[in-house]
C-alpha cells in the first residue's frame, strides 16, 4: 500500500504548539474532499464511510475532520479509484513530471493561501495555520478543478 499522506507525519514532527492535530490534515482533507465530490474514491471508502461522506457532501464536516475521524489521519491509494489514483500520483505527490510542468497540489495550496493572506494584509505563520473552512476549500476546489482539466489533457483523457 502506498500512503499519500498521514496527519501524524505533520503533527508528529515540527508542528506548531497550540494547534489541534487536525491541522496536520487540513491540506489532505481539501484534496480528499475534492476527490469525493468528483467521484474519484474507491468503492471500499464509499461503503466504509457512507454516513460521514453524506455529512461531508452536506458540508456538516470538513475533509480534515473526515480524514481524522474516519480514516485515522491516513490517506492512501486504497481510498481512491483507478482514475483518482492516477491523478493523485501526478498531482498530489511531489516531484512528478506533471507537477514540474504545471504545479503540484502542495505548491498550489501554498500559493493560493499566500496570495489570500497578502490580499488581506496578513501572513500565515505556517502551512498548518491555514484554516480548515469551506471558504478555503472553495478556493482550493477551483484550483484543483483547473489542474484536473490540465491533467486530463496531459494524459490525453479528453
Amino acid at each position: 500500500m502506498s500512503k499519500y499522506d498521514d496527519a501524524s507525519w505533520h503533527y508528529g514532527g515540527d508542528f506548531p504548539e497550540g494547534l489541534p492535530e487536525k491541522n496536520g490534515a487540513t491540506h489532505t482533507g481539501m484534496f480528499l474532499n475534492w476527490c469525493i465530490q468528483n467521484d474519484l474514491i474507491s468503492d471500499e471508502l464509499k461503503e466504509d464511510g457512507e454516513e460521514e461522506i453524506e455529512k461531508l457532501m452536506r458540508r456538516e464536516i470538513t475533509g480534515a475532520e473526515f480524514i481524522m475521524d474516519s480514516m485515522d489521519g491516513k490517506f492512501s491509494e486504497y481510498d481512491l479509484n483507478e482514475l483518482g489514483n492516477a491523478f493523485a500520483q501526478d498531482y498530489y505527490k511531489d516531484e512528478t513530471d506533471f507537477g514540474n510542468r504545471y504545479s503540484s497540489f502542495a505548491d498550489d495550496y501554498v500559493n493560493i493561501f499566500d496570495a489570500k493572506a497578502e490580499e488581506n494584509d496578513y501572513e500565515y505563520e505556517t502551512f498548518y495555520h491555514i484554516e480548515d473552512t469551506y471558504d478555503n476549500y472553495d478556493l482550493m476546489q477551483l484550483a484543483i478543478n483547473h489542474r484536473y482539466e490540465e491533467w486530463k489533457e496531459y494524459r490525453n483523457l479528453n
